[in-house]
C-alpha cells in the first residue's frame, strides 16, 4: 500500500468513528513526491495577509489594521483580491463577512507553522483572539524570517482528511440534509481552501484556489 493509500485509509477510519459518511470512490490525494509545498516564509507572509483582511472584516479601518500589524508589511502580504478589499473605504456587507471567515484559514496556516497544536474536527470556530495574538505578539522580523513549517506529511494528512469532510458536507447539502457529525460547513470550506493552498494543489495561487470534492 502506498503512502497516499494509507493516508486515505486512515482518514476514512477516523470519519467512521465520528459517524461521518465516506465515499470510497474518492481517490487518494497526491503523494509527497507529487506535492510542491509552500515555504515557511510564504506561509507566514500569507498568514499576515489573512490576519489583515479578517480584522478589516471586523470593520476595523485600514490604518487601524496596518497599525495593529506594526512592522509587518500588510499590503506586500496581501493578494490582489485582498488588496482591493483592504483599500476600499466602504466594502459591501457580504464582502466583510466573507473576509471575516478568513480567520479559519489563518488558523490552519498558524497550525502549519507550529503555533497551534492540533486542528481537531471542523465542528466549531477557531479561537479568533488567540489566532490574532499569535500574529501580533511575534516581532515582525521574526514572524516571517524565522518561520518554520510542519512536515509535508502532516499537512498532507490534514489535506486528505478535510477533502473527505468536505465531500460529506457537500453530499448532505445536495440531499437537503444537515451536515453530519456537527460539521460546520464554513469551517470545513476555509480549512479545505487553506490546506489545498499549502500543498500547492493544481499550482493555484491563493485567490484562485478550488476546493474540489
Amino acid at each position: 500500500m502506498t503512502d497516499p493509500e494509507r493516508r486515505k485509509k486512515r482518514s476514512e477510519e477516523l470519519l467512521k468513528t465520528q459517524g461521518i459518511p465516506i465515499n470510497p470512490s474518492l481517490p487518494a490525494i497526491e503523494s509527497e513526491e507529487e506535492t510542491t509545498p509552500r515555504s515557511a516564509k510564504d506561509i507566514a507572509k500569507r498568514a499576515v495577509g489573512l490576519c489583515a483582511v479578517a480584522l478589516r472584516g471586523e470593520d476595523l479601518k485600514q490604518q487601524e489594521v496596518i497599525s495593529l500589524l506594526n512592522g509587518k508589511d500588510v499590503l506586500a502580504s496581501a493578494t490582489p483580491e485582498e488588496k482591493k478589499f483592504l483599500l476600499k473605504n466602504n466594502p459591501a456587507g457580504q464582502e466583510m463577512i466573507n473576509f471575516k471567515w478568513r480567520y479559519e484559514s489563518l488558523w490552519v496556516l498558524l497550525w502549519a507553522l507550529g503555533h497551534a497544536e492540533d486542528l481537531g474536527a471542523p465542528t466549531s470556530f477557531c479561537d479568533v483572539q488567540r489566532a490574532v495574538r499569535m500574529v501580533l505578539d511575534i516581532p515582525s522580523e521574526d514572524f516571517i524570517q524565522r518561520a518554520k513549517s510542519r512536515l509535508i506529511s502532516e499537512i498532507l494528512d490534514e489535506a486528505d482528511l478535510i477533502y473527505r469532510y468536505d465531500w460529506a458536507v457537500v453530499d448532505a447539502r445536495i440531499k437537503g440534509e444537515d451536515p453530519p457529525g456537527n460539521l460546520n460547513p464554513g469551517v470545513v470550506y476555509e480549512r479545505h481552501y487553506a490546506l489545498n493552498w499549502l500543498i500547492g494543489y493544481m499550482d493555484q495561487e491563493w485567490d484562485d484556489v478550488t476546493t474540489d470534492t
